[in-house]
């Protein structure tokens, strides 16, 4: 193992609760970086792209890892499992695009230890669950020193691995807001099983009769800003529900992204995609609100 492989030297400390976790935190301020599940986090101090001096280990902090009703809201744990979150009955009856999407999350292994919180705050252009929680406009839990904040997701990430969460904070739960009449769903190409998205959508709608009166699509891996499309939103609330103005919210999606090419796919290729994902994810959405998907 060369040099460049191993981390740098960092402390350690192993949280019991949250306000012990904020404790730490505060001791060691800036130069500190959570660690839940570890699978971003890990490899990346190996390559010494993350050089933290302290990791909180929050692994034990159990009362953060619940999927529950709390009154009109779908509450979610930071420390949620990806596999807890997929095996929910709760998500799978009020928002299935959870589920389509953790079953493209990674791979067993990964869904067994990685978290909900986790995935979030990595930031990660390519991630899939802040682009299933932007098209649900849910709101992100951040609990500090100065108290509670609720920050909507589509406002939660500041940039590339970038989020609102300062030094000192954690983030503590996602809510997400019940309500009848909707419909959800995710689609995603992958070049493998498990991989990062080449490019991925999820779409949420909330149906009065034949007309939308709502929707929320959510984007990863295509240059979307905070990971939503908000004019293909507008497009879409008010109009009738037929597959033409799916289609043209699709395009709408696709013409406001700036997909970067790597090797992944050139960028044109994930335009494309963008806008096809962003239908097909519209179509089942509007069929299960429906009831008939």
């Amino acid at each position: 193992m060369g040099p460049m492989q191993v981390p740098a030297h960092f402390e350690y400390e192993r949280a019991t609760s949250v306000d012990h976790a904020l404790a730490l935190l505060a001791k060691w301020g800036s130069e500190a970086r959570v660690v839940a599940g570890g699978h971003s986090l890990i490899p990346m101090m190996k390559l010494r792209l993350a050089r933290p001096e302290a990791l909180v280990d929050i692994n034990d902090l159990e009362e953060l890892a619940y999927v529950r009703l709390d009154g009109d809201v779908l509450a979610v744990g930071a420390m949620t499992r990806h596999a807890d979150l997929l095996a929910s009955p709760l998500v799978g009856e009020h928002y299935p695009i959870f589920h389509d999407a953790e079953r493209v999350i990674a791979d067993p292994v990964v869904r067994n230890r990685g978290t909900v919180g986790g995935s979030l705050c990595q930031a990660d252009p390519s991630e899939d669950l802040s682009a299933a929680f932007a098209a649900v406009d849910a709101a992100a839990v951040v609990r500090g020193p100065d108290g509670v904040r609720r920050v909507p997701v589509r406002e939660f990430h500041t940039g590339p691995y970038e989020t609102v969460v300062a030094p000192g904070e954690l983030l503590v739960e996602v809510v997400v807001p019940v309500r009848p009449g909707g419909g959800s769903a995710y689609e995603k190409v992958e070049r493998r099983v498990g991989d990062w998205a080449v490019a991925a959508a999820g779409a949420a709608v909330w149906l009065a009769g034949d007309t939308i009166a709502d929707a929320g699509i959510g984007l990863t891996a295509v240059g979307a800003a905070h990971f939503h499309a908000p004019a293909a939103e507008e497009f879409l609330r008010g109009s009738a529900a037929t597959d033409s103005v799916l289609v043209e919210a699709g395009r709408i999606a696709a013409e406001r992204c700036e997909p970067v090419a790597d090797q992944r796919g050139p960028a044109d290729y994930k335009k494309h995609l963008a806008g096809e994902l962003t239908v097909r994810a519209l179509r089942r959405a509007v069929a299960r609100a429906r009831g008939v998907a």
